[in-house]
């Protein structure tokens, strides 16, 4: 394998702890530098690590020798740390989203091209074990033609987010997800938001996506539900896959529409024949993580690219767009600005 990755870490909140927590402890890569302006936070992370701290991830970027960087910093800051990065020709791999606007995120995807530098974006739950064998089922044809996906993203409210509302915050996860499973972007969209709790941006978000096939994705998306929710619903016209995130569980319904049975006498249902799917359970992070140091040592294309995670985010700004207008948004000529590769 040769000589460890030297990997530098931008950002040591919420999920910049998971990623510490996995890169100090990996055989392939050493954790060098670290950066943060938090004091106690970067204190804590150079001690059980030995890495050396920045207050400022930015100069950590320009002035630790690195081989590859992994930015969790809060979303305004993705755009300066990654194109530093790409400049430099450190593979990089961005939290998701990948930057705080569309205009930010496609001077990175072009950055990164022109550069020949990989550029993956940290949507990890495209590496959840479950929803990598509902793709494999997906593309053997259990349920035929795709009819319909449903995503819930739900939970309280966070303290670690304050640069962004819900939407860009959680619906970039559900907007990759629903185009990875249609195998296609969506070309029209339309949102209703609310703002319950947070003071300055929405916290619930209700989103449809329409695909050039037909097949119609929706979104619910809250900081607002008492217990933490991550569910999807997959309807074809065969069956029907359910999967939870969170427990790594997928399931598959076969109607029996031969054979309807009966609640309380009166009610007509249909069971249907219910698979539970074996899953390998695995931490998604540690997957991406696999992925992510695999390119930066080899070469290659990321499973998840900066293409992929602006179209995410594009998809998040238009469901904004079409809630503060009142009426569907067109996707097509967002779609022409957006390298297609």
């Amino acid at each position: 394998m040769g000589a460890p990755l030297r990997v530098g870490l931008a950002g040591l909140g919420s999920m910049g702890r998971n990623h510490l927590r996995h890169l100090s402890s990996r055989d392939d890569c050493r954790l060098v530098a670290v950066g943060d302006p938090e004091p106690v936070a970067l204190a804590d992370a150079v001690a059980n690590t030995g890495a050396t701290g920045f207050a400022d991830p930015l100069a950590m970027v320009h002035e630790a020798a690195l081989d590859a960087l992994v930015v969790a910093a809060p979303t305004t800051a993705h755009a300066a740390l990654a194109a530093a990065a790409i400049e430099r020709g450190l593979p990089v791999l961005v939290e998701k989203p990948l930057a705080a606007t569309i205009e930010e995120g496609l001077a990175l995807v072009i950055a990164a091209r022109d550069r020949g530098t990989p550029l993956q974006v940290g949507h990890v739950e495209r590496f959840n074990p479950a929803v990598l064998e509902l793709g494999r089922r997906l593309a053997d044809g259990w349920v035929g033609t795709l009819y319909a996906a449903t995503s819930r993203r739900a939970g309280p409210y966070p303290a670690r987010i304050r640069d962004v509302g819900v939407t860009v915050d959680l619906a970039t996860h559900d907007a990759d997800i629903l185009s990875w499973i249609a195998g296609e972007r969506p070309t029209r969209v339309f949102a209703e938001l609310a703002q319950r709790i947070d003071a300055a941006r929405e916290d619930l978000l209700f989103g449809l996506l329409h695909f050039p096939s037909g097949a119609i994705g929706m979104l619910d998306v809250n900081w607002l539900t008492p217990a933490k929710r991550r569910q999807l619903a997959v309807v074809g016209e065969a069956g029907m896959f359910e999967l939870d995130y969170l427990t790594q569980r997928l399931t598959f319904t076969q109607a029996d529409i031969a054979h309807p049975t009966l609640i309380g006498g009166y009610a007509t249902t249909f069971k249907g024949d219910v698979e539970v799917i074996e899953v390998a359970n695995r931490e998604p992070l540690a997957a991406e993580l696999d992925a992510f140091l695999g390119v930066a040592r080899d070469g290659g294309r990321p499973v998840v690219n900066g293409i992929d995670g602006l179209w995410a985010l594009a998809i998040a700004t238009s469901l904004l767009q079409a809630a503060a207008e009142a009426r569907p948004v067109d996707l097509v000529d967002l779609a022409g600005r957006i390298p297609a590769r």
